[in-house]
């Protein structure tokens, strides 16, 4: 990781984006090493704004993003995920860091990085809270165990620390994932991402969006990267790993949960994956970067990708028929 360039204006950083960006966008890499770098001298530019309008941090705090982004799967284009824990209760901090999450929001948006639709950023106080208070929203999101409190914790559980006292990060993080063990959800996690759209038909045909602007392309996002990154993420939970990536908790998955060959066989598979969305996408605007249109591939990019997707769906079926007979053997 380069050191901070010294931006002094937002736009600045969205012109080395638009320069840069170019160069890199089919290397996966290397497109995420970028984002990183451009993320992290966004906030440290929001950081000294603060510090010129309201003085510096009055306490320690950890920035850290998800989604994404918290997963080093970012595309050429990248919505916000993020949040702020810090180390004190008072108003003034819950005042300050909110500000700085504001900063951090609109600067992130003028760098190139559009809004999150569902809020999930640092400026919202749902993701902007000192250490006990997260420890309380975790505890909350558990107990309810509805449909989006579960949906937030699997946003969470895909945080990492970007800027600040990681350690406030992951003493959180390792804090829901025993939690989640204690209270024994791994099953209704499970059920919160078992929506899988399918991407090849009962014909062999890769399915393609039916209506709308994308009619006629296959939804990548949905159909042949969910499968891994939901699959593997419920197997990270169960191994206790704090890892975010989606390969490296491929990699740092006990012997007991999948075998070396097929950890090999998956491995290969998502890195395929991630290298098409690249290679194959419309990358004009975010929505159109999850997308491929199936008619302008090639037979054996379409034989490719219909590999890659079958071994998505038998890895997520193998993943819930582990999950469904631990949590079957639990409830004994």
């Amino acid at each position: 990781m380069s050191n901070s360039m010294g931006f002094s204006t937002y736009l600045d950083i969205r012109d080395t984006r638009e320069n840069e960006m170019n160069l890199i966008k089919l290397d996966h890499q290397k497109l995420n090493h970028l984002h990183e770098r451009l993320m992290r001298e966004t906030v440290n530019l929001s950081i000294k704004r603060m510090i010129t309008e309201y003085g510096p941090s009055p306490f320690p705090f950890c920035f850290f993003v998800m989604g994404s982004a918290g997963r080093s799967e970012q595309g050429v284009w990248s919505d916000q995920d993020h949040g702020i824990v810090y180390g004190n209760t008072s108003n003034e901090a819950k005042d300050y860091f909110l500000r700085l999450g504001k900063e951090i929001s609109d600067g992130l948006h003028q760098t190139g990085y559009q809004y999150c639709d569902g809020d999930v950023m640092a400026s919202n106080p749902l993701w902007c809270k000192p250490i006990e208070e997260w420890t309380n929203q975790i505890d909350t999101w558990i107990k309810e165990a509805s449909w989006e409190s579960i949906r937030y914790l699997l946003i969470f559980i895909d945080g990492r620390p970007l800027v600040g006292e990681a350690v406030f990060m992951k003493q959180i993080k390792l804090y829901a994932i025993e939690s989640i063990h204690k209270n024994q959800l791994l099953s209704r996690l499970l059920n919160n991402t078992l929506h899988i759209k399918k991407g090849v038909g009962i014909l062999g045909q890769l399915l393609a969006e039916t209506h709308g602007p994308h009619s006629g392309a296959l939804n990548l996002k949905e159909r042949a990267l969910f499968p891994y990154v939901n699959g593997i993420r419920l197997l990270a939970i169960r191994d206790k790993l704090t890892e975010t990536s989606t390969l490296s908790r491929l990699r740092s998955l006990s012997g007991r949960t999948l075998s070396e060959q097929d950890k090999r066989l998956y491995e290969q598979q998502f890195l395929k994956l991630l290298s098409f969305r690249l290679a194959l996408a419309d990358h004009s605007n975010y929505d159109s970067g999850h997308y491929v249109t199936i008619d302008h591939l090639t037979k054996n990019q379409k034989a490719e990708l219909k590999e890659i997707i079958k071994d998505g769906a038998h890895l997520f079926q193998s993943i819930r028929k582990i999950v469904e007979k631990e949590a079957s053997n639990e409830d004994k």
